[in-house]
């Protein structure tokens, strides 16, 4: 049987490695981000706070953040040591339209490409398991672009570099009302675990037990 050429519009998807040049980016969508999760209130992140914190260490051996570019022509090749970018070409009926394109665009050359979308992980460790794992603090698309692929591309992403690195697990957590999330999740294979519950000691709590008699 002959293959088909797909029709549409192409759109062409790029999943690479995250540089201190992006932090501009990666700002930006966490506010994004903030405001959909109902959440400003927690939003204190500055670039400066992200420059001094992220890309201290090596890739995967730390925080490690995967960028989602998208543009209408294929994007320049881009070498990277550490991670051989993802690509991926979908079609769609109608051209996507990115209000705020001009805010989130990289240029390579001549070419102008859009940052979507971002996920940011870090090792964590399974002592049941006895293997290192990935947790997922954030994954983001921006609101343009969602329902469409992009997230499964980038939740695939960090899921492969698992078992290429023969991590046991990826784990992250998921807002109770966000069913939408939820469903996507369960779709893509990973179990929601009712009986967890998150402990977090921060702000003044956490700032308490700077002189603590332990």
């Amino acid at each position: 049987m002959a293959e088909t050429t797909p029709t549409g519009y192409p759109v062409f998807a790029r999943i690479r490695l995250a540089t201190p040049l992006d932090v501009p980016f990666i700002h930006k969508l966490i506010h994004q981000m903030a405001v959909f999760e109902r959440l400003t209130h927690l939003f204190t992140a500055t670039k400066s706070s992200l420059y001094s914190t992220l890309f201290i260490s090596p890739p995967f051996q730390s925080f490690t953040v995967f960028l989602l570019e998208l543009s209408s022509s294929p994007i320049p090749p881009l070498p990277s040591p550490s991670f051989t970018p993802i690509e991926k070409t979908f079609y769609f009926d109608l051209p996507l339209d990115d209000p705020e394109k001009d805010a989130f665009s990289v240029r390579y050359g001549n070419d102008q490409v859009a940052i979507a979308g971002f996920v940011l992980f870090f090792p964590n460790y399974s002592t049941f398991l006895g293997k290192p794992g990935f947790y997922i603090e954030d994954l983001f698309v921006r609101e343009c672009y969602r329902r469409k692929g992009f997230g499964k591309i980038l939740l695939s992403a960090v899921a492969k570099q698992a078992v290429k690195m023969e991590y046991g697990r990826v784990e992250w957590v998921v807002l109770d009302w966000n069913v939408n999330a939820i469903m996507f999740y369960e779709q893509m294979g990973a179990q929601v675990l009712p009986e967890w519950r998150i402990c977090r000691l921060a702000g003044d709590h956490l700032q308490a037990y700077q002189n603590a008699d332990l």
